[in-house]
């Protein structure tokens, strides 16, 4: 937990010691995915699915049921690219838990779990780092290697599209990473996308963002555009959960759909959830399908986008920045809760992420490692569809 989380935390006025119950959510429904005015995101989450409960009334959607049975509503059209769009003030009908308050920020500190025990972190010199040059890629190849923390280089449909992209050594609030970035900046071919999943530190560096030509498109979460335009990026588009995009591509349309995620946003200290945060499906012309969840904790939206978008190959999730779990239960996922959340989405296999790179909290470091794998292999799945890659390393997905 960096230390700029830590100041928004404290601002929060519920305390996750004391969790309500939670609120059961209205069936989803098909729609429009939003608006393009933002209504879907006034009525809660976007194409119909109503969450009007949120920590402003004491109650949550944290365990809001799902209807597996259900025929899921048709998937959104494609939004224009750069669409100017109208947002509500704020997402905290979003929130799936309260946020941490000033009594749960006490308790960290008296436990002193902000950092992993000084005993383990010998274990950095193990932490995997395996460089390598990324593969060729054709319009046909859909590839991805792992620059470390949840920076991915995917290419898919002919582009080369980065996910949170840090290549920074340090982040605001942080000790700086613990593995070098696995792939140079100066060894990226051409960057066609960028999605971002929320605004943390940690996952929208603006250092890195600057070092793009300002034309490069940017897929951001509902709210994000102004920040990227003060920039000087012209090519900006920001969604509502369930809505679309498509970028053209050498070997035919590669699809981004924003889907939800168990977490939240904050950069100032006056922006609690003023922009949505979420995770990104890609969807490259012969219907291959990665879903990387960005930064999120357990819950019922894993089901409910395994039964929007049916056929997944790929989930890349995060396995890291977990303990205390009393804390960060509601934002982060475990390792077992990420292999449990791959069975939800119906993902073939695991690339797990969000870990070996910057030490936000006090699990050892090679820790998740080991979880997810024993994690793995108690669910009797193939060991190879647990894509456990070393930073800056690469693999290929089959074609179908």
């Amino acid at each position: 937990m960096t230390e700029q989380t830590e100041r928004s935390l404290a601002e929060q006025p519920s305390d996750t010691e004391r969790l309500p119950p939670a609120a059961p959510a209205a069936p989803a429904a098909p729609g429009d995915g939003g608006g393009g005015t933002g209504g879907g995101a006034a009525r809660g989450a976007a194409g119909g699915a109503a969450h009007p409960a949120g920590p402003a009334t004491g109650r949550t959607t944290a365990d809001a049921p799902v209807l597996p049975h259900a025929t899921p509503p048709p998937l959104a059209p494609p939004r224009p690219l750069g669409e100017p769009r109208t947002w509500p003030r704020d997402f905290t009908d979003r929130l799936t838990a309260p946020l941490p308050g000033v009594r749960a920020l006490a308790r960290i500190a008296r436990e002193g779990k902000l950092r992993p025990p000084p005993e383990t972190l010998p274990e950095i010199q193990q932490l995997p780092f395996a460089p390598g040059p990324m593969p060729a890629a054709g319009p046909t190849t859909l590839a991805l290697t792992w620059a470390g923390h949840a920076s991915w280089i995917i290419r898919v449909g002919g582009l080369t599209v980065l996910t949170d992209p840090v290549w920074s050594r340090k982040i605001l609030g942080t000790p700086a990473r613990v593995t070098p970035v696995g792939v140079r900046w100066e060894d990226l071919p051409p960057v066609d996308a960028v999605v971002i999943s929320h605004n943390h530190y940690d996952h929208l560096d603006a250092p890195t963002l600057k070092r793009l030509p300002r034309h490069t498109p940017l897929l951001l979460p509902a709210g994000l555009a102004p920040w990227a335009r003060r920039r000087g990026f012209t090519q900006v588009t920001d969604l509502d959960w369930w809505e679309a995009v498509e970028l053209p591509a050498p070997g035919g349309p590669v699809r981004f759909d924003f889907a939800p995620a168990h977490h939240w946003s904050k950069r100032t200290l006056t922006d609690t959830c003023r922009s949505l945060w979420g995770g990104w499906l890609l969807t490259a012309p012969d219907g291959r399908r990665i879903h990387f969840a960005g930064d999120t904790g357990y819950g019922h939206w894993f089901e409910e986008i395994g039964r929007r978008y049916p056929g997944i190959d790929l989930a890349l999730l995060p396995i890291g920045a977990y303990d205390p779990r009393w804390m960060l239960r509601p934002v982060h996922t475990d390792p077992e809760e990420a292999v449990k959340a791959c069975q939800d989405l119906g993902a073939r296999a695991l690339a797990p992420m969000h870990w070996s790179t910057f030490l936000l909290s006090g699990e050892p470091p090679l820790e998740p490692l080991h979880r997810v794998r024993a994690a793995w292999a108690a669910t009797g799945r193939p060991r190879e569809d647990l894509w456990d890659l070393p930073v800056g390393a690469s693999r290929v997905l089959a074609e179908r």
